[in-house]
């Protein structure tokens, strides 16, 4: 578990597609650089988030470590777009001493968000991102949680449909913090939606399944109720 609040940016030092060593296993390799920062306490087996991806440790130093990914994680993320060089956000898995400043963050990447649009607000950046999986909009709400490249960032802007996105802004301070603060358009995103929206659902499509056809009444009643606020409001 994480709370979306990058402690440090890493280098890419190297990615090997098919490491033969014992801490490669051999698979793909990812080693990270510039990590002392958070190597001090490290252990094998620890996860850390890469670019919000919950990865397991498998060979570290006092400046980098080493992490196995997988063909899922790959196919999932953006880590398989990634070259030597490349910036990625870092973040130890929470303790028990560990401050919530942002939200629960699991490390699961839910999809890839391409970066349609980039604009100057003041001093803060506005940035529109257009999700690979359209399904994930539905979790997606103004003033909400989402994980962007494994930080932590509340929404602006919601546009449901087939042509759906929404917005964030990042303020100048954190935009040196995060690498998406370095990214264009058509650059893409890891993308965690709040885990709390699809308890939710899951919770009230229970509901209403055990309910039977008591259970769409009360879904008919919400509706309506809906349906009335908003035309109260035209």
């Amino acid at each position: 578990m994480f709370t979306g609040i990058v402690e440090v940016i890493g280098n890419v030092s190297s990615l090997i597609s098919h490491d033969e060593s014992s801490s490669g296993g051999s698979g793909t390799s990812l080693t990270i650089s510039s990590a002392s920062e958070i190597l001090d306490d490290c252990h094998l087996g620890d996860s850390i988030s890469i670019n919000g991806t919950c990865l397991t440790v498998t060979e570290f130093d006092k400046d980098s470590f080493k992490v196995g990914v997988s063909p899922e994680t790959l196919r999932r993320t953006n880590l398989g777009d990634l070259k030597v060089g490349s910036g990625v956000n870092l973040e130890r898995a929470v303790s028990s001493s560990t401050r919530m400043g942002g939200h629960f963050v699991q490390g699961h990447v839910d999809t890839v968000a391409t970066i349609a649009d980039k604009r100057e607000d003041g001093n803060a950046v506005t940035y529109r991102l257009s999700p690979r999986d359209k399904s994930v909009l539905r979790y997606v709400v103004e003033k909400g949680y989402v994980t962007l490249d494994g930080a932590s960032l509340t929404v602006t802007a919601v546009e449901d449909g087939e042509q759906g996105w929404w917005e964030v802004m990042l303020i100048a301070y954190t935009q040196g913090k995060v690498v998406m603060g370095g990214k264009g358009v058509g650059e893409g995103v890891n993308v965690e939606v709040d885990m709390v929206g699809k308890y939710v659902e899951k919770s009230v499509a229970a509901y209403f399944e055990g309910a039977g056809e008591g259970g769409g009444k009360v879904l008919e009643k919400m509706v309506n109720r809906l349906v009335e606020e908003r035309l109260a409001k035209q």
